[in-house]
């Protein structure tokens, strides 16, 4: 990938900057409330931590109406962060903030990357960091920690490992940890954590790939990258950087949408690399850098009421849908759940006595959960649309939410993680039925992909 594939603009200014040794992007949406403190803790960790190499920020930006761009270029300037850090560095830290152009018409996280990518290859980065814009508790060691296995441990992506509230990062703790750690065989707790470090190496492989979707272009990015870099054969590891302070979001009334980009996207990039799991059998670990780090999170709150009536309306919308996916006996299962959520939510008020018992033991069973969604898996595997198969696991989604909520309301954050784990153990006693359904009904279909 080189410099003609940036608009003019952008072009120019890479020319500008010359090359670099280490960048750090930020892509952004109405980011200006937090943004600065992004920049200021990027550029100081740049500064402090390797001063003897050439360095970029960069800012990627939807372009709304908003302060986002000029808070960047108002942080306080590189000479300033020398001083604070007493350090000297070898070379001038520079800083970009622009409004990237869109990907077929489509704007997003993803397309915001890809901007950056493009930036970086251009430049000859040998490391890019890329954090989120809306962090409040990233510290300057951050970008160490994500650049630091890159520059000094051979690796080539570096994935988050973070203290969260135990109801922050629903979507992770559900399907895209337990999902990818079975189907791929490597324990990667944050796929889509938001955060990474990778290699030039590593940016050029996104960028030579050719199924760049629009989901992809979205909040299908942090999957993609996960997924195209194991397929790939790259190292990965993870970086312990403790406690993620952000915005959170309420799984049942934010995170339609973007389950559908991310999900949608697992799906299809996990159906065209069946070939890298099939024969996947158990679990390891991925080594991890950085000393163990402590915090209490800010809390995180989840109307599980709202998650029990949204599954139960979406549950009679996809139904019909569903007896073409699954089994008849855990349609009929769900069915079941659906109607307890009914009548758990059909009180006068949420404050009613009986409504708050039920809803305390609503239990929507880990086995069930696993084979659901190996069912949409199939489902895409056999040529089924990726946007629509997954949108009617929403639904389900909602309802699983709902059940780690209830059955962790009590728990500390250990105990906690021990149900999120529980699912992997589900995920991985029910892949032999995946794998032998994937054989006879995906596999055997005339050219089929063997996704190698």
């Amino acid at each position: 990938m080189s410099q003609h594939t940036l608009p003019p603009s952008l072009r120019k200014a890479a020319r500008a900057l010359g090359y670099a040794d280490i960048m750090v992007g930020i892509p952004s949406y109405r980011s200006e409330a937090t943004i600065g403190h992004v920049a200021r803790a990027a550029q100081a960790g740049l500064v402090q931590y390797f001063p003897d190499l050439r360095p970029v920020l960069v800012n990627a930006d939807a372009g709304a109406p908003d302060r986002t761009q000029a808070v960047v270029a108002t942080t306080e300037p590189p000479d300033y962060i020398e001083r604070v850090m007493l350090v000297r560095p070898t070379n001038r830290l520079e800083r970009l903030s622009l409004t990237y152009p869109e990907v077929d018409g489509v704007a997003g996280k993803g397309a915001a990357l890809r901007t950056i990518f493009q930036l970086a290859d251009t430049l000859g980065i040998k490391a890019l960091v890329v954090v989120d814009a809306d962090l409040r508790s990233i510290m300057p060691e951050w970008i160490e920690l994500l650049a630091g296995p890159i520059l000094k441990g051979g690796f080539d992506f570096v994935t988050p490992l973070y203290e969260r509230h135990k109801w922050d990062g629903t979507i992770t703790n559900t399907i895209t940890y337990p999902l990818t750690s079975v189907l791929y065989g490597l324990r990667i707790r944050q796929p889509i954590g938001g955060d990474f470090g990778m290699s030039g190496d590593l940016v050029r492989h996104f960028l030579a790939q050719d199924d760049w979707t629009t989901d992809v272009s979205r909040y299908g990015i942090d999957i993609w990258m996960t997924l195209t870099t194991i397929a790939g054969g790259f190292a990965v590891c993870q970086a312990r950087l403790g406690t993620k302070v952000h915005d959170p979001k309420d799984p049942g009334s934010d995170l339609g949408p973007m389950f559908g980009q991310v999900v949608g996207t697992l799906m299809r990039v996990s159906a065209k690399q069946a070939g890298r799991w099939l024969e996947v059998r158990g679990v390891h670990d991925v080594p991890a850098y950085g000393f163990e780090r402590f915090g209490i999170p800010p809390a995180v709150t989840v109307n599980v009421r709202q998650l029990l009536v949204q599954f139960a309306g979406g549950w009679r919308a996809s139904r019909p849908a569903w007896q073409d996916i699954a089994d008849g006996q855990d349609v009929a299962a769900v069915h079941r759940l659906a109607g307890t959520a009914e009548r758990a939510v059909e009180a006068p008020t949420a404050n009613d006595s009986r409504a708050r018992r039920s809803i305390a033991r609503f239990r929507f069973p880990d086995a069930l959960w696993a084979r659901l969604v190996y069912d949409v898996l199939l489902a895409v595997g056999r040529g089924g649309d990726p946007a629509t198969t997954v949108e009617v696991l929403v639904p389900i989604y909602f309802a699983r939410v709902a059940s780690l909520v209830v059955e962790s309301r009590r728990l500390g954050p250990d105990q906690t993680e021990a149900l999120v784990d529980r699912q992997v153990r589900a995920f991985m006693a029910a892949k032999p039925r995946l794998v032998a359904r994937w054989k006879t009904e995906v596999a055997s279909r005339p050219g089929a992909d063997d996704g190698r």
